[in-house]
């Protein structure tokens, strides 16, 4: 598709909002700005080099929720939504995120990503991880144009992401308890960006430092809640519903909170289950076996009280924030983080 051509197309989309917003002014100014994102992010992954711009293109064109992006649009409506900097800092997160997809579609060896080809397996490891490298190059550079802290700031939370992924690649250690490292390695990977997120749309508001405060630590914990929520939909999904394939971390081997907190149980009834769940799940009858005991576990509601307890928490540090629509669509997203069937 021509720069031009794809701009238009740009354009021209009305974005969904991923977060649930019920006042009506509130929702037509988020989706406005978010347009503008939208805009931007398109020329921010324009290289002089064609191919360059075809490979960054590559996963922005295959769509995603822009939750990083709008959680720094409605952050800033506790301050003055206004200014530039907003827009820059939402694709400050989002360019990092995208970046990090780039890099863990190699790392897992995916072959799809948003219902398309992965860049690895479109091309190859190679692309793909220089690809990654340049979209974290741009989102350094505009972070430079939003000043010294914001430098800092995106240093501590990449520095955060990669920890993260090196935990998770390295595994627990003898000693480690295999779920805080797992917890551990959520809060780098997922609630790091997500807390910047919500840091940066209140910071480049003029937020009082009490709501900047406030809000970056319900980015976190609502950032570790939706990837726990996640977990759990792997295991509890339809396909039908969630659009996703059931069971995906079970056959790759992936350790999420369930299963972590299922091999924690003692009782000689889930001996079976422990024993698939060391077991190589690539079988689909003994994957359907264990997806299907697991679903029946205890374990699955245990997980579930764990992420509501997090939505809890997070809605928790909203009460410094004044009383108002952007408030409330904060507190809803943490209810339907803690909720959500897809």
């Amino acid at each position: 598709m021509a720069d031009q051509e794809y701009e238009t197309a740009v354009t021209a989309t009305s974005p969904s909002l991923a977060l649930p917003v019920t006042d009506g002014a509130l929702e037509a100014r988020l989706r406005t700005r978010l347009a503008e994102v939208e805009q931007a992010l398109a020329q921010h992954v324009v290289s002089e080099a064609p191919f360059v711009t075809e490979a960054a293109r590559h996963l922005l064109q295959a769509g995603g929720k822009r939750f990083r992006p709008l959680l720094v649009l409605l952050a800033a409506e506790l301050g003055d939504p206004s200014g530039d900097d907003i827009v820059t800092a939402a694709c400050v997160v989002e360019l990092t995120h995208l970046a990090s997809l780039y890099h863990d579609d190699v790392m897992d060896e995916a072959d799809l990503r948003r219902g398309a080809a992965s860049a690895n397996a479109r091309w190859d490891n190679l692309v793909a991880i220089l690809t990654g490298d340049w979209l974290f190059g741009k989102s350094s550079e505009l972070t430079a144009d939003l000043g010294a802290d914001a430098v800092r700031i995106q240093a501590q939370t990449f520095n955060r992401l990669v920890e993260g992924q090196i935990l998770e690649t390295l595994g627990p250690q003898p000693g480690d308890d295999p779920l805080e490292h797992y917890l551990r390695v959520v809060a780098g990977k997922t609630g790091s960006l997500i807390a910047t997120s919500a840091l940066y749309g209140a910071r480049f508001a003029g937020a009082p430092q009490e709501v900047v405060e406030a809000l970056t630590a319900y980015g976190e914990k609502v950032g570790v809640a939706f990837q726990l929520s996640d977990d759990i939909l792997d295991v509890t999904s339809d396909s039908d519903e969630s659009g996703k394939t059931p069971g995906t971390d079970l056959r790759e081997g992936v350790a999420t909170l369930p299963v972590l907190l299922a091999r924690r149980s003692g009782a000689a009834a889930d001996d079976r289950l422990k024993e698939l769940l060391g077991a190589d799940l690539s079988d689909d009858a003994r994957h359907a076996e264990t997806l299907a005991l697991l679903r029946a576990h205890p374990a699955i509601g245990e997980a579930r009280a764990y992420v509501e307890r997090l939505a809890r928490e997070a809605q928790e540090h909203l009460a410094v924030l004044p009383a108002g629509p952007a408030r409330q669509a904060l507190h809803d997203f943490a209810e339907v983080v803690a909720t959500r069937t897809a």
